[in-house]
């Protein structure tokens, strides 16, 4: 596929800078909702996916995410759904890397649940991507298989290595389950960080209606954080890899751990994300219902002054933060949407 040139008109467009002074510079892109397999914590076990014939093609997502960065986007990460199940989603990486190439791209990376990585990570490697987040939220593979309904955890196994033979960085990223997997991530930690990798743990979202109350899923990392606390001599880092993680260095591993705290702890006033859907609907918060339609103006017109525009308006009303609740009385989805439309 040869990615479509970003028009001048774009490209002089202003920065984009929200009402709160954060400068865009991170740009996430989910390429579908579908998925191969069932996270009880993030989808239904009936989902109801959209119809193909909603989804951008390939190539306006090529268009999107090119004009994305001629407005000053520096890091660009494919999301689903799984981002690997698209049907040739790998041309769309390929088109995209000519801006790794330019330079006005600093890194092209996705987040991935591992089961397709086996036949995709030395292309991935081809293409520019030079590390990888992996989701995987226990090593045991009955659990495993309970957490996504019907997974074989042997594929994301033999994923990873792929990746890691491939030359490719891999972060692991798990949700800390209450009553689940509480109790081995101390295990999952030494296992990734003695193969190199990074662990980041994640607090369930109130995102999407699941058919189960998230109370009873939800574990608070500040208590996760005081539990490793008593094994493991846990060192602040001040660096950011552009994400909400925030890291700490682990004496006894030598590995770097991150912990991604919506609830417990906002990430809000570094800001510097957002998100755009396979339909093209742009979100600027994860934890609001916003809404911005680009498809509109993508669609009408042959350059990409209307979407330049429709870009900067949505920029515009960025909200300063979310505000998302779990306990008892808010034992419900805070947004509608699922996190696999939303992009992850």
């Amino acid at each position: 596929m040869n990615g479509p040139s970003v028009s001048p008109r774009a490209a002089l467009s202003s920065a984009m800078t929200d009402p709160f002074g954060r400068t865009i510079t991170y740009l996430r892109v989910s390429v579908t909702d579908r998925c191969d397999l069932r996270c009880f914590y993030c989808m239904s076990e009936d989902m109801t996916f959209l119809p193909k014939a909603d989804l951008l093609t390939l190539e306006e997502l090529d268009r999107l995410c090119s004009a994305f960065i001629a407005k000053g986007v520096k890091k660009l990460r494919l999301t689903g759904g799984e981002p690997l199940v698209r049907r040739n989603v790998m041309t769309l990486v390929r088109s995209l890397s000519r801006h790794l190439t330019s330079g006005a791209l600093n890194e092209l990376t996705l987040t991935t649940n591992g089961t397709q990585l086996a036949k995709h990570a030395k292309e991935l490697a081809d293409c520019g991507v030079r590390r990888i987040n992996v989701s995987l939220d226990t090593l045991d593979p009955k659990k495993f298989r309970e957490i996504t309904r019907w997974g074989e955890i042997d594929k994301v196994l033999e994923g990873i290595e792929a990746a890691r033979a491939a030359g490719l960085a891999v972060k692991i990223n798990a949700v800390a389950l209450k009553n689940l997997n509480e109790d081995e991530l101390p295990s999952l930690m030494r296992w990734a960080h003695g193969k190199g990798m990074g662990l980041t743990l994640i607090e369930v979202m109130p995102m999407g209606e699941i058919g189960a109350g998230r109370i009873d899923q939800y574990l608070p990392l500040s208590l996760v954080r005081a539990r490793l606390a008593q094994q493991f001599t846990m060192t602040d880092l001040a660096e950011s890899t552009g994400g909400p993680a925030r890291y700490v260095s682990v004496a006894e591993t030598g590995g770097k751990l991150g912990f991604i705290t919506p609830m417990t702890h906002n990430f809000c006033e570094s800001c510097n994300r957002v998100r755009i859907t396979c339909t093209g609907t742009l979100h600027t918060c994860l934890g609001h219902e916003d809404a911005s339609d680009l498809r509109k103006p993508l669609r009408a017109s042959d350059d990409d002054e209307l979407l330049a525009a429709a870009i900067d308006r949505a920029i515009g009303l960025k909200p300063k933060g979310h505000d998302f609740i779990i306990d008892r009385r808010h034992d419900r989805p805070s947004v509608s949407r699922h996190m696999s439309v939303t992009g992850g």
